[in-house]
């Protein structure tokens, strides 16, 4: 349990084991985070793909809605690679399934979603169905042949919760250099089945229906320990698993937290053999190193005006985590959105590391699609906006993956002698050069803008922003259909022709935004290579990585 406080001081609270400290002295906020993910792995490079636009939501009951959102996109031309599966597309809810009746086609559909240049990922969650038919469901018979599951404190018999699939389910353990091989082989496997391109692994705290298994948990000092931090229902097992329970490093209460981390190498594994391109794995629960294998979305969040301004806090923390490609459910997960805020989070979503918009059975669908005109134009122009940087994005990225640096940060990173930029969590930057100011309030047509000491033009005009307003807090007009976005002297954006796919953008021609700071000067980078090739991006297969400065006429 660990408590900061505005002294500044952090407080630690444990009943045992041992703390190891490491501390990264910069000594700027940048350095930090590079010197730290050279400590615990830097991130992967993303497949191109995944940087543009992403549709998903739990609640497409049959393949004919999920055909109605897509054509919904296409016909107003709006910018979509991914389209995502969730559990809707399973036969009762089972891992490496598919439903026959409602998505009757699916492989087939994915192929067609694949010709026109998009991209389909699907969901596995990490707890399969004890109870089908005997020798009829192959993912548990393989499984429990070679004893893969986490299992009760007898180390023998395996933990059985209640999760999504119908009767029981029990738990692969993926400490288990076994579990993982089956879980990879499982995944390659079907996609003989599904051609997906990416896998969403979905609920690996590990979430369980039940307060830990059945029959209940024991009264021992692990799972009753003398001081518990201040969790959901004060309780180390709620929804989840008994701390006692047996893994193949250890019990459940040292292993819990690494259970999700421990998912994702195999499934990033499983997804570059199936597919031979580079994988895309997204992961709900994470721990220090999972961005050399996922991607991370912030979790079941609210339609709530709230919730949006919060994702930026959460945005900037994970790419202080070393998980740079990290975005929040656009528009919302729980409740319906409105018109108003689900445009505003768009036009914010279209500058997250990872834009995707999802949200949860039983709430309207938000798709950019399914507003009208008005709605899908203004979301249109600004995720085109977001296609035209991504060769800068991209570049970003592979600045990430190749010295640990951040994609998205705050403008403390950049501006660290001035105190002002320390608590902005309102705004936040693409790389050094980039500034995105939302509109975070219902009914807002302008808002109020930080510019620290530097120089700064407005995106859309290249007008240069005074001087008199450096250092100040100023208003800037923020109509329905923009969101401010300025532009720092002194760098090079790489940008590209924006188009409804990436798979099309990538053909269209380069530019460069030439942003020149006081002294006439201004430099920047692009990295490019094929956007999918296995590899680090720079050891294997051809790239091209170029500097760029203006050229000063004699």
């Amino acid at each position: 349990d660990v408590t900061l406080s505005p002294e500044p001081s952090l407080t630690f609270r444990t009943i045992g084991g041992i703390l190891d400290f490491y501390v990264f002295l910069g000594p700027t906020p940048e350095n930090v985070i590079q010197q730290y993910t050279e400590a615990i792995g830097r991130p992967h490079l993303p497949p191109y793909w995944s940087l543009g636009y992403q549709l998903s939501r739990w609640g497409y009951p049959s393949i004919d809605v999920v055909k109605q959102t897509v054509n919904r996109m296409e016909q107003y031309g709006i910018p979509h690679d991914v389209q995502y599966a969730d559990i809707d597309y399973m036969e009762n809810k089972l891992d490496f399934t598919y439903d026959k009746d409602n998505y009757a086609g699916l492989p087939e559909y994915i192929q067609e979603l694949k010709k026109d240049g998009l991209h389909y990922i699907i969901i596995l969650d990490p707890f399969l169905s004890k109870d089908q038919s005997r020798g009829t469901y192959q993912p548990y018979e393989l499984g429990q042949h070679f004893g893969l599951w986490v299992n009760n404190s007898d180390g023998v018999t395996a933990a059985v919760g209640k999760a999504l699939p119908p009767g029981e389910s029990v738990y692969p353990d993926f400490l288990n250099p076994r579990t993982a091989d089956w879980w990879t082989y499982m995944c390659a496997k079907f996609h003989g089945v599904l051609p997906y391109d990416g896998i969403w692994i979905d609920m690996n705290e590990p979430s369980n229906f039940l307060n830990g298994q059945y029959p209940a948990c024991a009264h021992n000092n692990l799972n009753y320990p003398p001081y518990i931090p201040r969790i959901s229902d004060s309780s180390l097992f709620h929804s989840t698993l008994c701390p006692d329970s047996s893994t193949y490093l250890g019990k459940h209460y040292d292993t819990h937290s690494l259970f999700g981390w421990a998912e994702a190498p195999p499934t990033f594994r499983a997804v570059q053999e199936a597919t031979g391109k580079r994988p895309f794995v997204l992961s709900r629960s994470t721990f220090v190193g999972n961005g050399k294998y996922a991607a991370h979305w912030l979790g079941d969040n609210h339609a709530l005006w709230e919730d949006m301004h919060l994702s930026i806090i959460g945005i900037l923390e994970f790419n202080l985590f070393g998980i740079p490609q990290v975005g929040a459910d656009i528009c919302g997960f729980y409740f319906d959105t409105s018109f108003e805020l689900c445009l505003r989070w768009t036009q914010l979503g279209a500058f997250y590391p990872l834009a995707r918009n999802h949200n949860a059975l039983g709430q309207k669908e938000q798709d950019p699609g399914v507003f009208g005109i008005e709605f899908a134009t203004i979301a249109r122009t600004v995720l085109q906006i977001r296609y035209s940087l991504l060769p800068y994005l991209y570049t970003l990225f592979f600045e990430a993956h190749a010295f640990g640096n951040t994609v998205a940060r705050g403008l403390m990173h950049e501006f660290t002698d001035d105190p002002e930029t320390h608590g902005i969590d309102t705004a936040f930057l693409w790389g050094s050069a980039l500034m995105i100011a939302p509109v975070l309030q219902e009914g807002a047509r302008s808002v109020d803008v930080y510019f620290p000491d530097a120089t700064w033009f407005d995106y859309y005009t290249g007008d240069k922003v005074p001087a008199s307003s450096h250092n100040k807090y100023i208003s800037v007009h923020a109509p329905l259909e923009k969101i401010p976005l300025f532009i720092r002297g002194g760098y090079i954006l790489p940008t590209q022709t924006p188009a409804t796919r990436t798979a099309k953008s990538r053909l269209n021609p380069f530019g460069l935004i030439v942003a020149l700071d006081e002294k006439g000067e201004a430099s920047g980078s692009l990295f490019w290579d094929d956007g999918e090739s296995v590899g680090d991006g720079t050891t294997r297969g051809p790239f091209t990585l170029h500097s760029y400065s203006p050229m000063i006429p004699l």
